[in-house]
């Protein structure tokens, strides 16, 4: 897809997902509790910067892995189908684990994600979720923990990308196009 020109009007500050992860890390350390070692899996790309602030936040043994999955492309909407594009490395029968996801749209890459982790037997998963975008669910899915629920916004920054751009963004920013109404 070529780059379209745009401009980033920001939603969500540094300052803002900072504090939110300060929290969810809480919600987070009472839910697994007495854990020997929570496996945290990140789904790539998006999330790399949100699993690496909060696995600093977490006073728990972790260790991490990830998956690549993908229904985007380089595209602005999901194609509804998921590809798996690497698998973890590690094992998670037995193991208590928490997939890290950058945002839940539609909710079909979380959901394919997710039923691929249980069929592996973890002793328990739960979902985290950095932005939430309920209104375009087309799954009955909610992640455990959410730390923004936004708006039916394209956005970029803080890890998430449009067409591999913008992700060393520190904030959350809606895209606007050039020369389109915002």
């Amino acid at each position: 897809m070529p780059h379209r020109p745009h401009v980033i009007d920001q939603m969500i500050s540094a300052k803002a997902i900072a504090a939110r992860i300060e929290e969810l890390a809480r919600f987070i350390e009472a839910e697994f509790k007495g854990t020997d070692k929570l496996t945290v899996i990140g789904l790539l790309r998006g999330s790399f910067v949100f699993i690496a602030d909060l696995v600093r936040e977490l006073e728990l043994p972790v260790e991490v892995d990830f998956i690549e999955a993908s229904s985007y492309g380089d595209g602005m909407e999901s194609s509804r189908e998921v590809r798996i594009l690497k698998d973890l490395r590690g094992e998670i029968q037995g193991r208590d684990v928490l997939l890290v996801e950058d945002i839940v749209d539609t909710g079909f890459t979380l959901h394919h994600v997710i039923h691929m982790l249980k069929a592996r037997a973890p002793a328990k998963l739960r979902t985290i979720a950095l932005l939430d975008k309920p209104t375009r669910r087309e799954i009955d899915l909610k992640a455990d923990w959410i730390g923004f629920e936004i708006p039916d916004e394209f956005v970029v920054g803080y890890g998430i990308d449009f067409a591999q751009r913008n992700r060393d963004l520190p904030y959350i920013g809606k895209v606007r196009f050039t020369g389109e109404e915002g």
